[in-house]
């Protein structure tokens, strides 16, 4: 009775936000394996369809770019330059998308009981990554056979280049996924934005491409403005990490300032996660009402 009658009272529905989900690690596990669960139930492929869609994806970008287009010519090892970037842009297309509907999808549970509503979004985020591991296991195999050697710094460009990605979509994937259970138009403006991501960052071209253009070129702010998106300097960390050392190419390829637009696309996912954060929590008390 004691420790009851010592207890610090607590506004029912409203938790600790993201912390709770540090603390209840284990509705997380079981979330993300729901979601698993739910996705693959009745198919034959399984989790192998992680390897399968990527690859066809993989196969139509090489063959329509990289053999009719000839950009293999323009491009060393284009076949890693195009993966090591593609991987990227799945992984933050994914968790966003389905982060955006996680709280929809989630309905019969927020109606239900209680538990911390951001667990959706960031299982969302999760099971993306679940994804994007044997992605990164073929990325690996595909640089080594093409004479790719581990080196420290690349490395860590590459964590940098995941954390970026991590902390955005999971910020997005909050802000969006509350917002989209009052206005439900708002999933397929995301879904809009995701079909295009592929092409506003340097994954199926190069940024001496676009530097290049004649827009570009007579206005180099319009370059500064397209290397400061968060998901492009992602795609040339990896780049970096996978593409540069197994290329036969100097740094001098990569685009200037890169570690500076690192720590700038670094602050703002974290600005965007903080974001994220408070939004959820200003509309979470409206998620039962609305659903």
């Amino acid at each position: 009775m004691t420790a009851v009658a010592s207890a610090p009272a607590v506004v029912p529905g409203h938790g600790a936000g993201l912390l709770d989900v540090v603390r209840r690690r284990y509705l997380l596990q079981l979330l993300v394996r729901k979601e698993l669960r739910v996705r693959y139930h009745g198919s034959v492929l399984g989790l192998a369809w992680s390897y399968v869609k990527p690859g066809v994806q993989y196969v139509v970008y090489f063959l329509a770019l990289g053999v009719f287009l000839r950009l293999r010519e323009v491009i060393p090892d284009f076949a890693v330059y195009l993966f090591s970037g593609m991987i990227v842009v799945n992984l933050f297309s994914e968790a966003l998308g389905n982060a955006t509907r996680s709280v929809l999808n989630n309905a019969d549970l927020v109606k239900k009981i209680y538990l911390p509503r951001e667990l959706f979004p960031v299982a969302s985020v999760w099971v993306a990554i679940v994804h994007f591991v044997p992605q990164l296991v073929v990325l690996l195999v595909g640089a080594v056979v093409a004479g790719w050697r581990p080196q420290v710094v690349p490395l860590l460009a590459a964590v940098a280049g995941f954390l970026v990605v991590l902390l955005l979509a999971t910020g997005l994937g909050l802000l969006c996924g509350a917002v989209n259970t009052v206005f439900r138009d708002l999933e397929n403006l995301v879904d809009l934005l995701l079909m295009v991501a592929v092409w506003i960052s340097p994954v199926l071209y190069s940024w001496q491409q676009v530097a290049a253009t004649p827009l570009v070129a007579d206005n180099p702010v319009l370059l500064t403005i397209y290397q400061l998106n968060p998901v492009t300097v992602a795609v040339e960390l990896f780049h970096w990490a996978f593409w540069l050392p197994g290329s036969g190419l100097g740094p001098e390829v990569l685009p200037p300032h890169l570690l500076w637009h690192t720590a700038w696309a670094l602050g703002v996912a974290v600005l965007v996660l903080a974001l994220g954060q408070a939004v959820f929590r200003r509309l979470e008390g409206r998620f039962a009402q609305e659903l």
